[in-house]
């Protein structure tokens, strides 16, 4: 894919303004429960700082709804972006440019919450231009937040020069080589509770892929739409004639569709609750599917091993809850297994899904892994992210 990276850009006495994606989780006494996000900021700032350049950072946190709220002020960000740099990072509540003129070459500023402006989310162009005003070029490092056009992650490359930061790059390098130039054959992992969600997705996947794998509470529909009871499972029984519209569409572009052929059930829904494995004629009425069964495992790690590219997303069962994360947890461990032996490229995203690769302690086998839920899911549906559309024109 080609687009403007940040190595390409002139960058000695520059100030670079640069989104970045800092809404990081905390717990209640406030304190950061995971900073993968701001990790992830790091190459970007250190080569920005490396290569001479003022940097002034924006982020959104939380949903403020354009107003200043004390609670979901960013200020809490800038020790431990201080300690991970091992620099000193300038925090300022104001919007006022004049900060910059008293940055030296690689000094770091971080705004204050960008969502804190009624013009954020709408992409005022006053509100853009106030960005702008900030620095000499625009870098894009937050393709978490690549699908919406806002003013801080799109207007503000109407004003400056726009390149894409490193995490950015990496992560439209391995998106695009999983599924717009991918290496065949390519499959999919497709899980999660509902098909409603995802039926743009599966519609596109299904014209690009050689396999389709359908698991976790969405495949109930499928199951059922094909003439099994799925007893008291989740299913979303309104949408059967898309769900074989789905398959027809799947079968007319040579993707084949691989279902659960037996599946793991029980009468509650609950962590070590009573279960069984089961075919899937044998599903009783209280009983609920919460998994793929030992033969579909098989069967998707068959699929697996004739594969050169794999993107997963969504888990195959209820994860969260032992007995009934063992599908997922072993599929995940067999294709990081091949990732590690080169012969599969395994590209991973959404929440759910990276929660679950984590639970399996496979995260960092993985070729990659995204942590941009609902960026990742629209570039697999097939839709241009505003994101990437301002590095590429």
């Amino acid at each position: 894919m080609d687009f403007k990276r940040l190595e390409d850009a002139e960058l000695k006495g520059k100030t670079a303004v640069v989104r970045v994606d800092f809404n990081v989780p905390r717990d209640e006494d406030g304190n950061i429960t995971d900073d993968m996000r701001i990790r992830m900021a790091l190459p970007t700032i250190n080569h920005l700082r490396e290569k001479g350049a003022k940097i002034v950072l924006l982020s959104h946190f939380g949903r403020p709804k354009g107003e200043v709220d004390e609670a979901l002020s960013l200020k809490f960000v800038v020790p431990a972006l201080a300690e991970a740099l091992n620099h000193p990072v300038n925090f300022a509540k104001d919007m006022n440019p004049n900060v910059v003129q008293i940055m030296e070459d690689g000094d770091v500023t971080l705004l204050e919450n960008t969502r804190f402006h009624a013009g954020e989310t709408t992409n005022d162009e006053a509100l853009t231009k106030d960005f702008a005003e900030f620095g000499d070029l625009f870098v894009m490092d937050a393709f978490s937040a690549a699908h919406r056009a806002h003013a801080s992650s799109v207007g503000v490359a109407a004003h400056l020069p726009a390149y894409a930061g490193l995490a950015m790059a990496r992560e439209l390098d391995h998106i695009a080589s999983a599924l717009d130039h991918p290496i065949k054959p390519v499959m999919a992992i497709v899980g999660g509770a509902k098909v409603s969600t995802k039926i743009d997705l599966l519609e596109n996947l299904v014209t690009r892929l050689d396999t389709l794998v359908i698991g976790g509470g969405m495949a109930n529909t499928f199951l059922f739409a094909q003439g099994h009871d799925v007893g008291a499972s989740l299913c979303e029984k309104d949408l059967k004639d898309k769900a074989l519209a789905i398959l027809a569409a799947a079968k007319k572009d040579n993707c084949e569709i691989v279902l659960p052929v037996d599946v793991v059930v029980a009468s509650e829904f609950k962590a070590h609750a009573e279960s069984r494995v089961c075919g899937l004629d044998d599903v009783k009425s209280g009983e609920m599917i919460l998994d793929a069964g030992p033969d579909t495992v098989s069967a998707i790690l068959d699929v697996m091993e004739a594969s050169k590219t794999l993107i997963w997303n969504g888990p195959l069962g209820a994860f969260e809850m032992s007995p009934f994360d063992t599908s997922t947890v072993e599929c995940a461990k067999f294709a990081a297994k091949l990732c590690k032996k080169d012969v599969i490229i395994a590209v991973a995203g959404g929440g759910d899904t990276v929660a679950a690769l984590a639970l399996a302690d496979v995260i960092d086998d993985f070729t990659f892994v995204s942590t941009a839920g609902g960026a990742f899911l629209e570039w697999m549906e097939g839709k241009p992210l505003p994101g990437v559309d301002i590095l590429t024109a």
